[in-house]
């Protein structure tokens, strides 16, 4: 069942690439929508016949492949990987609708789309370490030449950097998996069968140094986060969109799978480590985001900030914080494509994606009043408002997190304050006050430049307030991945251990 993922994309980019005779853009796009549709409804069709109760792997497919290299073909699905493969069929329907018709070079640019798409679904679905790691670099190369060929004045700096920053990702993570692999003296790269070998806990904390760090880059983290501002604002909307809804989950899901699901016992070393690493992100990425001019740049740094509340909570290992980890992914997934595909259409219409520039977009003769009622429930998901998924997201991330790292988890929810103010001033200058000169007589908004942006709504708003749509799905995974007890009793001896010493100091 799990090979159909693969396979239709894979087919529908080798029908539009070798399309006989010459191929119109309206046909190639269609035939990409067509071939993204069948993924996505196949992925809801796996939605219904998976048992959320059974902790191992379901629809398992297993081919022998390279013996001489200890690989296999093998995927399957848990309750972790299900929901981002459902967002990734979701997601990539999205891009292709909201691309514009008379794109250039239709052919390349929706085969590559295809392509990532199959790379992700198959990173998601992989059981041997060495196969996810070619599904995690296959997204690069597409990925690349989707920013190099149709992005911004800037796109040759923008992807070189990506290129660079991920290859050096990709590196990391290989070097971790063969350490991995070789010192357990296991025949193979099948996950199963290294996640039964348990190696000494030195070697244990320098692999998953190397793990963490190379998906940190992917995430990413603060100090490498660097290139991703840069891609965005660079990548056309569609490619923002995936980029952020579902290529950055790549990071935050190996990080859960291959650091924490393999290396549990190190993994209480390095958490309190890792929730101030989260601190440092959330609030630096914060801050910056404060300071942009231009809205698209604003949005990635807050896509930055978000993803540092997933290292809080999976540093916690606690089964809420695992959750929030889990619905953080698919609401910032969800949300994040929102914000970028409105900022696209102010983008178009407007011309401009300056803060001090644009104003009064709300005006409902002469703006875009559609497009900002829209962004202004996006930017109150993000910044936590209940009712919408954002606020499920953040409570399950900070209440699961608290009794684990108390200071971590309230500096960390200073950063949804300054998410707040961000996107209060972005609001409150491009949306509210009297019109700017080019904001008036702006072309009319489209129904395809709608009707995506409308879905993405209505699906936050719809989990806000019912969450169980996800969290029945992940929560007894969720609760097998936890390790908050080994965690949460060397923050107490170790509390004990430092007051113990102070009474000490203070009795001599």
């Amino acid at each position: 069942m799990l090979n159909a993922l693969i396979l239709v994309p894979l087919i529908g980019a080798g029908i539009i690439s070798f399309w006989p005779s010459t191929l119109s853009p309206k046909l190639a796009r269609q035939l990409a929508l067509i071939a993204a549709i069948i993924s996505f409804l196949w992925s809801l069709v796996l939605l219904t016949q998976f048992n959320p109760q059974d902790t191992n792997q379901q629809f398992v497919v297993l081919v022998p492949w390279i013996d001489s290299l200890g690989l296999s073909y093998s995927l399957g699905m848990d309750g972790l990987s299900l929901p981002l493969v459902v967002l990734n069929g979701l997601l990539t329907t999205i891009a292709i609708y909201a691309t514009d018709e008379s794109i250039k070079r239709p052919r390349f640019y929706y085969s590559l789309i295809l392509l990532l798409a199959l790379s992700v679904f198959g990173a998601f679905l992989a059981q041997d370490l060495l196969l996810f790691f070619l599904f995690y670099e296959l997204e690069l190369i597409p990925l690349y030449l989707l920013i190099a060929i149709w992005g911004g004045p800037r796109r040759g700096y923008a992807s070189t950097k990506f290129l660079i920053y991920t290859a050096i990702s990709g590196i990391l993570v290989l070097a971790g998996f063969l350490g991995v692999v070789w010192l357990s003296g296991s025949s193979n790269f099948a996950y199963d069968q290294v996640v039964a070998h348990t190696l000494p806990l030195a070697t244990q904390l320098l692999l998953l140094g190397a793990i963490v760090i190379g998906f940190g880059i992917k995430i990413p983290l603060v100090p490498f986060h660097t290139w991703l501002p840069d891609a965005h604002v660079e990548a056309s909307t569609p490619i923002s969109v995936l980029l952020a809804g579902v290529l950055l989950k790549l990071g935050t899901y190996g990080l859960l799978r291959f650091g924490l699901n393999m290396f549990p016992e190190a993994w209480v070393y390095i958490s309190p480590w890792l929730a101030i690493w989260a601190v440092v992100s959330v609030l630096y990425a914060s801050l910056n985001a404060i300071a942009q001019k231009d809205m698209k740049k604003m949005v990635a740094y807050s896509s930055v900030g978000h993803m540092g509340y997933i290292l809080l909570a999976s540093a916690a290992a606690t089964p809420l914080s695992l959750l929030g980890t889990i619905f953080q992914m698919i609401s910032h997934g969800l949300i994040s494509a929102l914000l970028f595909l409105l900022v696209g259409v102010v983008y178009k219409k407007a011309g401009t994606r300056d803060i001090d520039v644009l104003r009064g977009l709300l005006n409902p003769e002469q703006g875009l009043p559609m497009i900002g009622s829209l962004m202004i429930l996006g930017v109150m998901a993000s910044a936590g408002i209940p009712g919408m998924a954002g606020f499920i997201s953040e409570f399950l991330v900070f209440r699961g997190s608290f009794n684990v790292f108390t200071v971590p988890t309230l500096l960390c929810m200073i950063g949804t304050g300054l998410t707040s103010a961000y996107f209060l001033l972005l609001a409150n200058r491009v949306f509210f006050g009297r019109l700017s000169e080019i904001v008036i007589n702006l072309p009319p908004v489209q129904c395809p430049d709608r009707i995506p942006a409308i879905i993405l709504t209505v699906l936050i708003i719809v989990l806000g307030i019912q969450p169980n749509w996800v969290v029945r799905w992940t929560e007894t995974e969720a609760n097998t991945m936890s390790v908050s007890q080994p965690i949460l009793s060397q923050v107490i001896d170790r509390s004990a251990i430092a007051a113990q010493a102070l009474i000490d100091n203070y009795s001599e």
